[in-house]
C-alpha cells in the first residue's frame, strides 16, 4: 500500500477494474431569496485503485460523501472533475454506446431492501428485467439463468412467482443481490447492505457477498459505517471525512494501527463484547461543519484533539506513511 501513488500514476492494468484520480463532485445551491447560490464540494479529490475480486471498504460517518462517491461510480451522475476509469474506459471522454456498454458492468445493492423492489411485480420479473434489457437471451434461456442465480442466492425456485411484502427483510436484500449479480459484473456497490437487517441475518448477507465474490471475481465498492462489518468483508479500507479521503490503506494496516485522528476516533467508537477488545475512547466535539460554509485549511480541525493553527491554515495532503495514505500535518507527532 505505500506505492499507491505510483500505482495510480501508472496505465491501468488488467486486474485493475476501477481507477479513480481526484474524483470530485460539486452542486450549485440556493442560499435562499435574494442570497444567490453557493458551490457544495460534495466529493472532493478523491483517488482509490481498485481490483478484480477484491473489496474496497469506504468508511465514515453520515455526511462524509460515501453516497456521493456511489452515485460517481454507478454513473448516476457526471463527476464535476478528476477523472473514473472503468474497464480501462475513461469516463469523462467516454461515447454514449461506450457509456451504455459499461453501465451492465457496475451494479448496485442498495441500503434498504423495502424501497428497493417493486411492491406491484413478480421477483421472476424484476429479476427478468435486466436480462431483457441488455442480452438477447430468448425466454426459456433468461428463466433458466433467473432460476440458477435464486439458487446461488439462497432463494428457492417457487419464490419466482411471489411479491416482495411476502418475503423477510434477508430475503429481500437476497432477492436484491441477486438482481445486481444477474449480468454478472465485474463491480458492485454496495451502500450500507446491511444496516437495515437484524444483526443475525447481516452475517448471513455478509457470508452470501463474500462466497458470490470467490465464486465470480467481482469486485466491490463496499460503503459502511459499521467498523466490524468492514473488517469482515474489506481487503482495503478508505476512510472519508467531509467528502474527501483522510486515510486509506490496507485493512490489516488501518484496524492494526489506526493514524488519521478521525480514524482513531471511529475505530474507538466500535462497540466490543470483550474488555480487551475495547479501545480508549476518542471524544470529537461538534459536528460535521457546514458545507455551505466549510472551514479553512484541514477540515478536521473543528472536531480534532490535536489541531494546531498550521491545521486552520493549510489543507494536508495524502502522504504515504507506515504503508498506507494519511491526510494530516501533525500524524508523526500523534503516534511516535
Amino acid at each position: 500500500m505505500a506505492d499507491l501513488q505510483t500505482d495510480m500514476a501508472t496505465p491501468m492494468n488488467d486486474a485493475a477494474v476501477m481507477i479513480a484520480r481526484e474524483l470530485s463532485r460539486h452542486y450549485t445551491v440556493s442560499r435562499g431569496f435574494l442570497r444567490g447560490h453557493a458551490t457544495v464540494k460534495a466529493l472532493n479529490n478523491v483517488s482509490f485503485m481498485l481490483h478484480a475480486g477484491k473489496t474496497l471498504a469506504v468508511v465514515g460517518e453520515s455526511g462524509s460523501g460515501k453516497s456521493t462517491l456511489a452515485r460517481q461510480l454507478t454513473l448516476v451522475e457526471q463527476p464535476s472533475g478528476g477523472s473514473l476509469q472503468i474497464g480501462g474506459v475513461e469516463i469523462a471522454n467516454a461515447s454514449s454506446a461506450q457509456l451504455k456498454a459499461l453501465r451492465p458492468t457496475v451494479q448496485m445493492v442498495f441500503q434498504s431492501p423495502y424501497a428497493s423492489l417493486n411492491p406491484r411485480k413478480q421477483i421472476g420479473t424484476m429479476l427478468d428485467e435486466p436480462l431483457k434489457l441488455n442480452t438477447t437471451l430468448d425466454a426459456r434461456a433468461r428463466e433458466a439463468r433467473i432460476r440458477a442465480m435464486m439458487d446461488k442466492v439462497g432463494l428457492r425456485h417457487e419464490h419466482y412467482e411471489r411479491y416482495p411484502h411476502m418475503f423477510s427483510g434477508g430475503q429481500r436484500q437476497r432477492i436484491a443481490i441477486a438482481r445486481a449479480m444477474m449480468l454478472q459484473p465485474r463491480i458492485v456497490v454496495a451502500d450500507e447492505p446491511t444496516s437495515a437487517l437484524d444483526v443475525s441475518i447481516q452475517a448471513q448477507i455478509l457470508n452470501l457477498f463474500m462466497d458470490l465474490q470467490q465464486e465470480l471475481g467481482t469486485a466491490y465498492v463496499f460503503i459502511s459505517h459499521n467498523l466490524s462489518v468492514v473488517e469482515h468483508v474489506a481487503d482495503d479500507v478508505m476512510v472519508m471525512y467531509f467528502g474527501s479521503t483522510v486515510e486509506y490503506g490496507s485493512k490489516t494496516a488501518v484496524f492494526a494501527q489506526p493514524l488519521h485522528p478521525y480514524t482513531r476516533a471511529l475505530m474507538s467508537a466500535t462497540p466490543a463484547i470483550h474488555k480487551q477488545d475495547r479501545q480508549i475512547k476518542v471524544k470529537l466535539v461538534g459536528e460535521l461543519p457546514s458545507p455551505l460554509n466549510p472551514p479553512s485549511g484541514c477540515a478536521f480541525h473543528t472536531r480534532c484533539p490535536y489541531a494546531v493553527e498550521h491545521c486552520k491554515t493549510e489543507v494536508p495532503l495524502l502522504r504515504p506513511i507506515d504503508g498506507r495514505l494519511v491526510a494530516c500535518h501533525r500524524v508523526e507527532e500523534i503516534t511516535s
